[in-house]
């Protein structure tokens, strides 16, 4: 099991404009990830203005949505925030994988860091561990994420 090394440099959301989009599938740890996303962009300074939220029915629907955002030229960073907890069918293998694809295909088509907080857990008690509790906070660490990101594409494209 590896963890999650928070940025060395201070995180700075001051000058960003940062989407999230937030599953509805699963809401009450989808909703967790969300809280702390939110708690860690609004501690770094993310003014509301530079804030935009979007909710999806579930995990399936973030990519279309995310590369929509990220197309659009106003976001430095989208969050996607879900929660896949396999069931007894092979409906996890599917969602969770084209999931991924989806929302990595639609960053390097942008150009956008486009940040996966999908929780792809056994059961529900993992999904709890990893929004608050053993695990650690994985919307907090996909909202860390999203900011050094941004700021690091940022800085790679500026014309200083």
């Amino acid at each position: 099991m590896g963890s999650y090394s928070f940025p060395i440099e201070p995180l700075d959301a001051s000058t960003l404009r940062i989407a999230v989009v937030v599953s509805r599938f699963n809401e009450d740890i989808t909703g967790a990830l969300l809280d702390g996303a939110l708690s860690t962009l609004r501690a770094a300074g993310l003014p509301e203005e530079g804030l935009t939220l979007v909710s999806v029915p579930g995990a399936f629907e973030l990519p279309v949505t995310a590369k929509a955002l990220a197309s659009r030229g106003d976001c430095d960073a989208v969050i996607c925030l879900g929660a896949v907890i396999r069931g007894d069918t092979p409906h996890f293998d599917y969602v969770a994988g084209e999931a991924a694809a989806g929302l990595m295909d639609a960053s390097l088509y942008t150009g956008i860091p486009i940040i996966f907080g999908v929780l792809t857990v056994d059961t529900r008690s993992q999904a709890i561990d990893r929004v608050g509790g053993s695990e650690g906070h994985k919307g907090e660490e996909a909202a860390a994420t999203a900011i050094e990101m941004a700021n690091l594409i940022k800085r790679i494209t500026s014309k200083a």
